[in-house]
């Protein structure tokens, strides 16, 4: 039988869109996001996963949505996040890593495209800072970002809502921070950084 991991946040994206690790047959998806548009298998938000029973997930897949909510709303997300966990569940979550784009805009970089998505678009460091450009003038608040992350503070705030076992590391590619955390299973840090890489294909630039 298949692990489950929940998607939260998936936007247009599936399975196939998330990480080798998990878009393969040993893992079945479940779609969580806030926007009815995108026909999530539970609609709802981050801040109130009632929908979702507790420790009815093998994983959770969270993918540049951390960012939206407030400061204050942090760990509310994360602990909701932590009580779906099974025991030996586990959170891999991506969003900015503010610390190498504010570094960027300290050199005259707000504008100019610092990546290309996929599709081609190009996007600058006040996209990553403040949200998305284009979705938010076409009308969806949504993505507009509220918040930000060093890769200390996002540890820390895992840590305050009771994920024992974390590690973090930054993709350069994309100015991105990736968080692998275990709510409760106990891994060396070794073992956390192969795991990780697990997550990637082969030729992605990851540090500490």
């Amino acid at each position: 039988m298949p692990k489950k991991f929940l998607h939260i946040g998936p936007g247009n994206s599936y399975k196939n869109n998330t990480t080798p690790f998990f878009n393969n047959d040993e893992w079945e998806e479940t779609r969580y996001d806030i926007n009815p548009d995108v026909k999530p298998d539970i609609l709802g938000s981050m801040l109130d996963m009632s929908e979702v029973s507790d420790n009815s997930f093998d994983a959770i897949y969270s993918s540049h949505n951390i960012e939206h909510v407030y400061p204050h709303e942090i760990r509310t997300a994360f602990s909701e996040m932590f009580r779906v966990l099974k025991d030996d569940g586990f959170l891999f979550i991506t969003c900015p890593d503010l610390q190498a784009v504010c570094e960027e805009v300290a050199k005259g970089n707000l504008l100019k495209p610092l990546y290309n998505t996929t599709s081609g678009e190009g996007i600058a460091a006040i996209d990553i800072i403040y949200g998305h450009r284009p979705s938010l003038k076409a009308g969806n608040y949504f993505m507009a970002h509220k918040s930000g992350f060093l890769s200390s503070d996002l540890v820390n705030e895992l840590k305050s809502v009771g994920f024992t076992s974390i590690s973090a590391v930054k993709s350069k590619e994309a100015y991105q921070l990736w968080c692998l955390s275990y709510k409760k299973s106990f891994k060396t840090q070794n073992d956390l950084n192969n795991e990780i890489l697990l997550h990637f294909d082969k030729d992605i630039n990851v540090s500490k």
